[in-house]
């Protein structure tokens, strides 16, 4: 009997009796092995069975349960690996690829923040999973990846990942490091992670993604600072000891940094805190025209129209060739005659109905007024009456 062929198939090409007994020797003990309905296989790896699930591969993992963001191990980790946590710095290599196994990013030795969003989301997702040493690939959904945008090169409209697409990314953790205060205290290392932070920034600014932008501005405000925040440094010491030139510089890319957050900040609405914002760079340089500019935004989105105006005035004779300037004022200064006369004419409205009020209220103090009249004019004849029936009845009673 062909061993490939099903045991339960009655089909079987028998040319002797002694086939057929052996056949038939051979079907006894499968039905003493399986049900006779059961397909028998010589291999179970990969096997399924009917109404069941294939086994899943371990090394294998749908992260969010819905396709979109899968990670498979091509290369486990040594035993011991470190994994890193949100904020460690990590050092990877990564190549991705379109469905058509096109190329469109490729970096080697590529150092980020974890949960800084300083590489695509997905990856970010992903990188607290791994371990160093392991290599694994990545399938990223666009959701995960550049969106319905996509990316282009800087300063151009040539497309390098068009909107939608789906990436596959071959990833390896090569280093974690944690870094405490003291990997910080350098001037170095401070505007290098800060410069990072803000660039990143930046480019969700530009792709919309407003919410991202305030996340990484805030972040670079964290590492362009000279207070490192230390709980173990010597009191009055907390400070870093750089030179003045390096604090001017480090005040400076602040103050950059918290005009592009401001203006982010109005994009949501946020004007609460974007004028806190605002308020930063305007203590160290009160007529930083960018500022006042955002200023004269915030008080706009706050109602304030005079004080807009005011703010745009300044900043168009600091800046008298800034057309962009002008045209605001200009709609500023329509803006403004369209509220005062939505002024007056509510104050008209407002004036009439008191007018109205107080003539209803005039005409309900007069009505008691006549009333009260008619009553005494009755009250005088009653008594005239009655005196000169007295005066009748005293008559009479005399003569």
């Amino acid at each position: 009997m062909d061993v490939e062929k099903s045991s339960s198939s009655s089909f079987e090409d028998l040319t002797n009796a002694e086939d057929t007994q052996d056949a038939r020797d051979s079907e006894a003990v499968k039905s003493h092995a399986a049900p006779a309905n059961v397909k028998v296989e010589d291999d179970v790896e990969g096997a399924e069975e009917d109404g069941e699930p294939a086994l899943e591969d371990e090394n294998e993992c749908d992260i969010l349960g819905n396709k979109q963001l899968i990670k498979r191990i091509i290369k486990k980790s040594p035993a011991n690996a470190k994994r890193p946590s949100r904020g460690d710095l990590v050092k990877v290599r990564f190549t991705a690829k379109l469905d058509d196994g096109t190329v469109v990013e490729q970096e080697d030795n590529f150092e980020c923040h974890v949960g800084d969003l300083e590489i695509v989301q997905g990856l970010d997702m992903v990188l607290p999973m791994m371990h160093v040493g392991e290599v694994s690939e990545i399938s990223v959904d666009a959701r995960f990846g550049y969106g319905a945008i996509g990316l282009k090169k800087d300063n151009s409209t040539d497309v390098l990942i068009p909107p939608e697409a789906h990436l596959s990314y071959e990833i390896e953790l090569l280093e974690v490091k944690y870094e405490d205060f003291a990997d910080l205290k350098s001037f170095e290392v401070l505007r290098k992670y800060g410069a990072r932070k803000k660039e990143r920034a930046n480019y969700f600014y530009k792709r919309l993604e407003y919410n991202n932008a305030i996340n990484l501005y805030r972040r670079a405000l964290d590492f362009l600072d000279h207070r490192d925040g230390d709980p173990d440094a010597e009191f009055d010491k907390e400070d870093l000891e750089l030179s003045n030139s390096d604090l001017q510089t480090l005040l400076e890319d602040r103050l950059i940094v918290y005009n592009n957050l401001a203006m982010a900040q109005i994009k949501i609405g946020a004007f609460d805190a974007a004028l806190s914002s605002v308020e930063h760079v305007l203590r160290c340089q009160p007529n930083n025209p960018k500022a006042l500019y955002r200023k004269g935004r915030v008080l706009e989105g706050k109602a304030d129209t005079q004080g807009a105006i005011k703010l745009l005035q300044k900043v168009a004779t600091l800046e008298p060739d800034n057309r962009a300037v002008q045209s605001d004022l200009a709609r500023l200064f329509i803006k403004a005659r369209r509220e005062e006369h939505n002024e007056k004419e509510m104050y008209q409205k407002m004036l009439g109905q008191a007018k109205k009020m107080e003539q209803k209220t005039t005409v309900r103090q007069k009505a008691p007024l006549v009333d009260n009249t008619k009553l005494k004019l009755l009250g005088f004849l009653m008594g005239s009456i009655l005196i000169g029936v007295a005066g009748v009845a005293l008559y009479r009673y005399k003569y």
